[in-house]
């Protein structure tokens, strides 16, 4: 998908905040381990969103720098972390003027993909001082929670998205690959370590749809395709599930140290 659709989530940036679940607690005690995470950790965090984890990095006694593209959703994450230790950068992180060698730890959370990869490693690596750490974390909803609805569902996709491959079906966390990218080659950083978390959230129709509402691919649909397909979508899940959907979630925290 196109980095072009990266502002989308700005769009509704209260909305984001109420429904974008946040991350296992997990992720962080391993960034504690992996990356020295702690109190006075100086922190970049790229594409915060409105905080999911911000507020984490926060509460471990780290002072953290967000850097967010979005002016809506740089403005609700300054209201949620009004007291804390987070200074609010709106900017995109490409041309942000980041001093050299300011932080210790680089941070983006399901954020990392839309960054531009012809400079963002040089960038990053610019941006830590020597033995700084880069960590990522990949989202994948996968197989799992309430299996046959997410395949059910796939007939409200086809019929209203055109973009939606026929026959489409989740995947098994133990099925998919490690995720890779120029960082793993790199020469401004040394070999990665990877850990994975899994984690079930459950939705009623309207927290469901409302989810719905914050992916970019779902804002992109013309209003009529995205109207028909919360109306599809929300019939399958009050008619043949009881108003409810469990969503398994697959997350792989990437570290990598200069």
């Amino acid at each position: 998908m196109s980095r072009e659709l990266r502002g989308i989530f700005d769009e509704d940036a209260a909305l984001y905040a109420r429904v974008r679940p946040e991350y296992p607690v997990a992720i962080f005690d391993d960034l504690g381990e992996l990356a020295g995470l702690g109190p006075g950790t100086r922190v970049v965090e790229i594409g915060p969103g409105t905080g999911q984890a911000t507020l984490a990095l926060a509460a471990r006694g780290a002072r953290v720098v967000a850097v967010e593209l979005g002016a809506n959703l740089a403005a609700v994450l300054q209201e949620r972390t009004d007291g804390l230790p987070v200074e609010v950068v709106e900017a995109a992180f490409e041309r942000w003027a980041a001093p050299p060698a300011s932080a210790d730890l680089v941070t983006s959370f399901t954020a990392w993909h839309w960054l531009d990869p012809a400079v963002r490693a040089e960038r990053v690596a610019t941006l830590l001082r020597p033995g700084g750490a880069l960590a990522t974390v990949t989202t994948e909803h996968v197989a799992g929670g309430t299996e046959d609805f997410f395949a059910d569902v796939q007939e409200c996709y086809e019929h209203w998205d055109p973009a939606t491959p026929p026959g489409l079906r989740l995947t098994p966390a133990d099925d998919i690959a490690p995720f890779e990218d120029e960082i793993d080659e790199s020469p401004l950083f040394g070999p990665p370590i990877r850990r994975r978390y899994r984690a079930d959230v459950t939705y009623d129709t309207r927290g469901y749809l409302d989810l719905l509402s914050t992916y970019s691919g779902h804002r992109a649909l013309t209003p009529d395709r995205r109207s028909g397909l919360f109306a599809c979508i929300g019939g399958l899940i009050d008619d043949h599930y009881g108003g409810s959907v469990t969503k398994a979630y697959l997350y792989e925290l990437r570290v990598a140290r200069t």
